[in-house]
């Protein structure tokens, strides 16, 4: 009685975790084509240096890698048939994708993820113009 819906559920639900594939792999790719053309653009008023390059191209690194995360729960968790195996399969893959967004994120800001920004580090970056 309920199997159609659940075989319509579990087709929504996949096709969430597609949606949510995709548009992680079009922020990558987007984000790094939008960095590199701001980057090779000579005629802008504040050009973009190497660094705030590296910077924009990892933050849309990051921001794609979330998304993907969540594409892999979401699909994990329609599997119809569930096994101890496939709960182990995400937990490698969610714990290697987090393991790279840390240590992206210790490679753009300098810091980890949970340590604040101190006031003496506030200063602008040389991405950032300055105002006078």
């Amino acid at each position: 009685m309920l199997a159609p819906y659940l075989a319509n559920i579990h087709a929504i639900i996949n096709f969430a975790g597609l949606i949510l594939d995709v548009v992680g792999v079009l922020i990558i790719v987007i984000g790094a084509t939008l960095s590199t053309l701001a980057f090779l653009t000579p005629w802008r008023a504040h050009p973009l240096t190497y660094r705030g390059y590296r910077k924009n191209v990892g933050r849309s690194i990051l921001l794609g890698l979330e998304f993907l995360v969540g594409g892999d729960i979401i699909r994990t968790v329609s599997v119809e048939h569930p096994s101890l195996e496939n709960v182990f399969v995400l937990g490698l893959i969610v714990m290697i994708r987090t393991a790279m967004s840390f240590t992206m994120e210790v490679e753009l800001e300098g810091r980890w993820p949970w340590q604040g920004r101190s006031l003496e580090t506030q200063t602008p970056s040389e991405d950032e113009p300055t105002q006078s």
